[in-house]
């Protein structure tokens, strides 16, 4: 498909370009035949595969992890129950490592972020033309299949740890409280004259170090796994070249694929972290 009806850049493009649902320049809705479309559509524009295959995803973690509870037994584990009950254990560690209060909300939370995020990531190494190809063969133009190289998906996950950090913050400290921290430090004084001038200062520098936590979360993941998935993409267009690089893109993508692995699972690892780290703040009293 690299080299058989679309140059390099086109290729690229429509491997980059999700199968967007929104308005067109007429007024109609629908689903974009082109970038050019795609891009139009502005703001209130659907993903369609983003919100497929995250969904479906998720699906596939809370049927496995359903399987697995009950099926549960006290006696000799089978396979399936052996491997969450290491993922849960994995997690319980992370939490209790990082999470000093008590909330029962954190650690299903946690397991949540870890096992969806890595599986998402891990759509990264299913060869990048065999999805698309299937698709093209059904009528659909585009098909991302990482939903974790949309930046949609990954600021929608960072909003839903930053609202919960809002509200365990508020709830814990109290409106006053949570002020108190975004004004009254890192710069205080006994001289209340002098406090007051350190107020906005305090403020601007707290409010940018607030917003910056979903925004270093969700750039963070979009980031390597959007660069993953070039490399790939790039890597791919080296079949279409003749035998001898394509043979030396064979080496390249193994060696890029196990490579990957890391990546995939350091990066949900990554988010869990920061979620329970952020979560400990939400509930810290300064």
């Amino acid at each position: 498909m690299a080299g058989d009806t679309l140059t390099s850049s086109e290729y690229i493009k429509h491997h980059l370009t999700n199968l967007t649902f929104g308005q067109h320049a007429d007024g109609s809705w629908g689903v974009a035949h082109s970038a050019a479309e795609a891009s139009q559509m502005g703001f209130w524009a659907i993903h369609l595969d983003t919100m497929f295959w995250s969904l479906l995803l998720g699906g596939v973690f809370l049927f496995f992890f359903k399987k697995a509870a009950d099926a549960a037994t006290a006696g000799i584990p089978g396979g399936l129950q052996n491997f969450c009950e290491w993922i849960v254990e994995f997690i319980d560690t992370s939490v209790r490592g990082s999470f000093t209060a008590k909330n029962d909300l954190v650690a299903p939370l946690a397991l949540t972020i870890f096992i969806w995020i890595f599986l998402m990531n891990a759509m990264d190494l299913v060869p990048v033309d065999l999805i698309p190809l299937i698709s093209g063969w059904l009528g659909i133009h585009f098909m991302k299949v990482v939903p974790s190289t949309d930046p949609n998906a990954t600021f929608g996950m960072a909003i839903g740890v930053f609202v919960l950090m809002l509200y365990y913050s508020i709830k814990n400290k109290g409106v006053g409280g949570f002020a108190g921290e975004l004004t009254l430090m890192p710069f205080s004084s006994e001289n209340k004259v002098v406090q007051a001038l350190f107020i906005p200062v305090n403020f601007l520098l707290e409010f940018v170090s607030l917003i910056a936590k979903p925004v270093s979360l969700a750039l963070r993941l979009f980031g390597n796994m959007y660069a993953g998935e070039m490399i790939f993409i790039l890597i791919a267009i080296m079949y279409s070249t003749g035998m001898a690089m394509g043979l030396f893109g064979g080496v390249l993508q193994l060696g890029w694929a196990i490579f990957h692995i890391l990546i995939i699972t350091l990066q949900a690892f990554i988010f869990m972290t920061l979620t329970i780290v952020y979560m400990d703040m939400a509930h810290s009293e300064h």
